[in-house]
């Protein structure tokens, strides 16, 4: 772990970018020199992201169906994409779902249990989430004991059922292909759902009462797709407060207005809007609604999303990387991270000021990535 004064850069802080030393001793940013300086002339030095949900890490677990065996190499893998996207904390997120094959128990319990044993070899903060359907209660009872082994501090409910078309009793989309990703005929896989479907009156009241507990064992707890300023309402009276990807403007504003955080995508606001057509993350965030943008699919675009809207006028520089940086850290409690504030972790990264890519990443002052003419200033 170096200790190091990097000079010459512009770097950003609350109040804007401005030339300034940036030191940092044993990981931690301080208000003296250590010494031992690095001219980054020519580049920008700003927060790490901090990445609040993500599954793009996906394909490097299992590039084809059946691909899964060694779990360990492609969290290494996944791990340098982060690290060169300029995420030092990364939330990756991994269902538990009525889906089965990448989103079944058995595969998540591996996908865990590698993230817990792999985590502590890596530079880059990797913590696992939990994306949960809600229909599943055979593992309620369980549950609060599988995330403490699995050493999970965040989890989100979802319901993906197509409740709808079960109701009309038409098949459900895509039913082939999710059956043969859970190794199931398609009969039975429709059978399944149709079970799951029918336990929807006893699903209130089995959360009333999960919720509590994992509460009261310190989880961080978030509703997936809220629509409807009621449904948010609900959610919240349980004590899941985080509002992630909200579907609706009504359901956006209620959570803001009760003080709950919302995550939108970055990649919304990368591409001008949801690829599915729901809310605009850019609309959400002009009206001062949004608190974060994660990553969801697309690593790349938190970095992104940040400078594109300081960029279009949306909001100014430090309020924009706000977003990837020191907002996510506040929704998970992080309050040793977000900024680069003395006495706070040395997360950052470092942008060529010209083309803003990525040129290195820091994670508690260690080098996570390098590349190109940065590099030739710190080996020099």
């Amino acid at each position: 772990m170096p200790n190091l004064d990097l000079t010459g850069a512009q770097v950003l802080h609350a109040d804007g970018l401005r030339a300034a030393t940036l030191s940092f001793a044993e990981g931690i940013v301080c208000d003296t020199p250590v010494g031992q300086g690095v001219d980054l002339s020519g580049f920008m030095v700003m927060p790490g992201i901090v990445d609040l949900h993500g599954d793009g890490f996906e394909r490097h677990l299992a590039q084809r169906r059946g691909a899964m065996k060694q779990m360990d190499a492609g969290l290494i893998a996944c791990e340098a994409e982060l690290a060169a996207n300029g995420i030092t904390t990364a939330v990756l997120a991994q269902f538990v779902s009525w889906e089965g094959g990448m989103r079944g128990l058995e595969f998540a319990e591996r996908v865990f249990a590698s993230i817990r044993d792999t985590k502590q070899a890596l530079v880059t903060d990797l913590q696992a989430q939990l994306r949960f359907e809600t229909h599943l209660l055979e593992l309620y009872d369980d549950l609060p004991q599988r995330l403490a082994d699995w050493d999970i501090r965040y989890m989100v409910f979802n319901d993906h059922l197509p409740h709808d078309r079960l109701d009309e009793g038409k098949l459900p989309r895509r039913l082939n292909g999710q059956a043969l990703k859970a190794r199931r005929s398609p009969e039975k896989h429709h059978a399944y759902m149709k079970e799951l479907h029918a336990l929807g009156p006893e699903v209130p009241a089995a959360l009333d009462a999960l919720c509590p507990r994992l509460a009261a064992a310190g989880i961080c707890m978030g509703s997936h797709d809220d629509s409807t300023a009621e449904t948010r309402a609900i959610w919240r009276a349980r004590g899941v407060h985080v509002a992630e990807f909200p579907e609706t403007l009504e359901a956006a504003e209620a959570a803001h207005d009760a003080g709950d955080p919302v995550l939108m995508g970055a990649p919304n606001v990368v591409r001008g809007g949801s690829h599915n057509g729901n809310l605009s993350a850019i609309d959400l965030l002009a009206m001062g609604y949004c608190d974060a943008l994660a990553s969801d699919y697309h690593y790349p675009s938190p970095r992104r999303a940040a400078l594109m809207l300081a960029d279009a006028g949306v909001m100014d520089l430090p309020s924009a990387w706000a977003l990837v940086s020191s907002g996510p850290a506040s929704v998970l409690g992080l309050s040793d991270r977000g900024t680069l504030e003395v006495g706070k972790r040395a997360d950052f990264v470092v942008l060529d000021a010209r083309t803003r890519r990525v040129a290195a990443t820091f994670v508690q002052g260690r080098v996570s990535y390098m590349n190109g003419a940065v590099a030739e200033r710190f080996i020099g």
